[in-house]
């Protein structure tokens, strides 16, 4: 069964019993994903960017946007409009097809992968997970890799509080580490 209709038949319900909302509409629900790779020093190597690049749009199906910097900072040798990340917001389809994706082939593919702490899930309901490798998603082959970067990805959700995101994301599969 498809992740979205899983939220369609079975999330809500169980959502509704557990926190006892009256209104189908209050039930906490996906909004975005976010996928965010900074690139910290490498920020002029052009190769480098377009590597970034090409890596995000395999791995979200979507064209990234170049993340500029909003002020200058001496200390970190950052100047006003350079270019410090590179980030891309899926929604929809493609939200659901990722996180299916994220959930049954890229974890499952991770080094001495233990699960998801539950302290990733922030007071607000939402989730941030870090990779330190993006060579873990399936459609990243290690022979064609020049350089090897992390990526951050962040899952907003409609929750009010840190418990409704955390019952939402066990909910959806996610594997959270046991204690």
């Amino acid at each position: 069964m498809r992740m979205q209709e899983l939220y369609k038949k079975t999330i809500v319900s169980a959502m509704k019993e557990k926190f006892g909302y009256k209104n189908i509409m209050s039930v906490p629900k996906l909004v975005s994903v976010t996928l965010n790779v900074g690139v910290g020093r490498f920020s002029k190597d052009k190769a480098y960017l377009d590597n970034v690049v090409s890596t995000i749009t395999k791995i979200s199906g979507q064209k990234p946007l170049m993340t500029k910097s909003k002020k200058s900072i001496s200390a970190f040798k950052v100047r006003e409009g350079q270019i410090v990340g590179v980030a891309v917001t899926l929604r929809g389809r493609r939200m659901y097809d990722f996180l299916e994706k994220l959930i049954n082939i890229t974890y499952p593919r991770v080094r001495d992968f233990r699960g998801v702490i539950d302290k990733c899930v922030d007071r607000t309901g939402n989730l941030s997970v870090g990779f330190r490798e993006h060579l873990a998603f399936p459609e990243i082959q290690a022979d064609d890799v020049e350089h090897v970067h992390g990526l951050q990805i962040n899952v907003s959700t409609t929750a009010k509080t840190r418990a409704e995101g955390l019952e939402l994301f066990k909910l959806l599969g996610f594997p959270f580490k046991r204690d």
